[in-house]
């Protein structure tokens, strides 16, 4: 597994290249689609191997809380089922429009509400996958300055998510992530 680590005050953030589905940190942020009934990319993959208690309590969510679907930028939490980590946290990234619909401030806000989440059910440990830069079209580039800047900016602030990892699923999207990181951490 390629790694590369930096440090923020007492976090660590690490940059992987891997698969999220394999991640043991405390949560797991998934890339849903605003339904939270799973889908393709990383929202399926979620879905179909922590297996059908997530797809349950998803629906309880939608049923009582976001009946007409879990707005962009908001989070929600869910057990992981058959996964290696407690948690997921269910996030909708932006659907890339060229960028002149506050798509990387909507992108951002997903981030920090995961993050918030997280922090808030005492969580110390949280994975990421790059979220919106598949089926949602978010330029890869430009989603890594996002991304890793909110990363930067909560941990800067907040000191009490010991560990942020981003796990990256292609070595294309690794080595763009690890160069944005490289500008980022000086």
């Amino acid at each position: 597994m390629e790694k590369n680590e930096f440090k923020i005050g007492n976090t660590l953030i690490e940059l992987v290249l891997g698969d999220i589905t394999e991640m043991d940190t405390d949560a797991i942020v998934n890339a849903a689609n605003s339904s939270l009934l799973g889908g393709g990319g990383v929202d399926g993959a979620i879905h179909r191997k922590g297996g059908l208690k997530i797809f349950e309590e998803c629906k309880k969510i939608r049923a009582t809380k976001y009946p007409s679907g879990l707005p962009t930028g908001e989070a929600v939490i869910t057990s992981a089922g058959n996964l290696k980590s407690q948690f997921v946290i269910h996030t909708v990234g932006p659907v890339w429009q060229g960028g002149i619909h506050d798509e990387s401030k909507l992108l951002e806000k997903a981030y920090d509400s995961s993050l918030r989440l997280a922090l808030s059910k005492g969580l110390s440990s949280i994975s990421f996958p790059s979220i919106s830069t598949g089926a949602y079209n978010y330029p890869i580039k430009q989603a890594s300055f996002v991304a890793l800047n909110a990363i930067i900016k909560f941990a800067d602030k907040q000191q009490k998510i010991a560990k942020i990892v981003m796990v990256l699923f292609s070595k294309k999207t690794f080595d763009i992530y690890l160069t944005t990181a490289k500008s980022l951490f000086k």
